[in-house]
């Protein structure tokens, strides 16, 4: 057996989805799942930003532009 056929052995299936979805939805309601979403875009965007070396903050930038 490869590592592969392994893997997707353990990987959930349409049913399993539902389910998964369902029990989030009960336990965090449906008016924080887009604050959830919202924070976790943001938080994949900073990652990437972080990942190409732009650490300084979007207003450093702003202002070394202007002088």
């Amino acid at each position: 057996m490869n590592f592969l056929t392994i893997f997707l052995g353990f990987m959930p299936g349409g049913s399993e989805w539902i389910l998964i979805i369902v029990v989030v939805l009960l336990l965090f309601g449906g008016k924080k799942i887009p604050e959830l979403m919202k924070g976790l875009g943001s938080g994949i965007n900073e990652f990437k930003k972080a990942s190409k070396g732009e650490d300084q903050p979007a207003d450093s930038k702003k202002e070394e532009t202007k002088e």
